[in-house]
């Protein structure tokens, strides 16, 4: 196998686009809490990037004879044959070791969050993925993780600050995670997972539920608001941000169509950056508090 065939392989084992966008939130949180050192700054984004590689190999490792069985997965490198088990666990292994001592160099407290993140996703989240449509809430809490993990890389300690970021980015895995849910409704049937939020599919039952959720993101992203964090920019860009996307979210309850559920799952991805980033912005630029 060639060099490029093996970084290929490499990359789909650790879903790097996941876990690009996952440094990218951590980030959000560093920056939000204050920032730190350009040292720091990378033992975060390349500590979380290696743990969010473990998390990723571990879940590929868990459902390898899973993954034969659907279309979005098959071609990962398990199935496909073209890495085997001991060189999956060296990864994964090699991974966690030295992002997690990467997220220590920064406090403790970071590297506890990350190994947290790491164990709940792997060995939590993965195997409820085939007992209950509950999993995906259970997945939102290592999923939440990133930007309070960020906030405590420079803080170091538990406090209301990266808890408002946290419960921002736990709400909004909600209405995220049930559109590619359902967009990739029948593939995920195959290998035995049910991850709507409704066993009856894809219904009006499960679209209210997921229009629901996107709702509730209005107010859990005043949150940092409410204590005072950020100010009237955040209220204002938040307010129209979250009734955009409950609108995609509103269009699918009303359609019920595979074509919307992807237009909310691609409008997800650009919301959760947007809304971070514009705490960020309105803190160095707008709030004085």
């Amino acid at each position: 196998m060639g060099a490029s065939s093996k970084i290929k392989d490499y990359v789909l084992f650790t879903k790097f686009r996941l876990s690009f966008s996952v440094i990218i939130s951590a980030l959000s949180g560093f920056l939000f809490a204050g920032g730190g050192t350009w040292i720091e700054a990378f033992y975060l984004l390349i500590g979380g990037l290696l743990v969010t590689a473990a998390s990723n190999g571990s879940n590929q490792i868990w459902e390898r004879n899973l993954d034969k069985k659907m279309s979005r997965t098959e071609k990962r490198p398990l199935p496909r044959g073209s890495m085997h088990i001991a060189e999956a666990v060296t990864v994964v292994v090699l991974s966690l070791i030295v992002g997690s001592w990467m997220l220590y160099q920064l406090n403790l407290n970071a590297m506890i969050l990350g190994l947290t993140a790491y164990v709940s996703y792997a060995f939590i989240y993965t195997p409820l993925k085939q007992v209950t449509p509950w999993s995906v809430i259970v997945g939102a809490f290592p999923g939440a993780i990133p930007p309070m993990l960020g906030a405590i890389a420079v803080t170091n300690e538990f406090s209301a600050m990266p808890g408002a970021l946290f419960f921002v980015q736990f709400v909004w895995q909600l209405p995220h995670f049930w559109a590619i849910a359902w967009v990739a409704h029948e593939d995920y049937q195959k290998a035995g997972f049910y991850l709507l939020p409704s066993r009856s599919g894809k219904s009006k039952t499960s679209a209210f539920r997921i229009a629901l959720s996107a709702l509730l993101l209005v107010p859990f992203t005043l949150f940092p608001w409410v204590l005072n964090f950020v100010g009237a920019f955040s209220v204002m860009a938040a307010s129209i941000l979250g009734l955009l996307f409950f609108l995609y979210a509103y269009k699918l309850y009303l359609t019920l169509s595979d074509k919307d559920a992807k237009k909310l799952m691609f409008a997800s991805f650009i919301y959760l950056p947007l809304i971070q980033f514009v705490y960020v912005i309105d803190k160095y630029f707008f709030f004085s508090n």
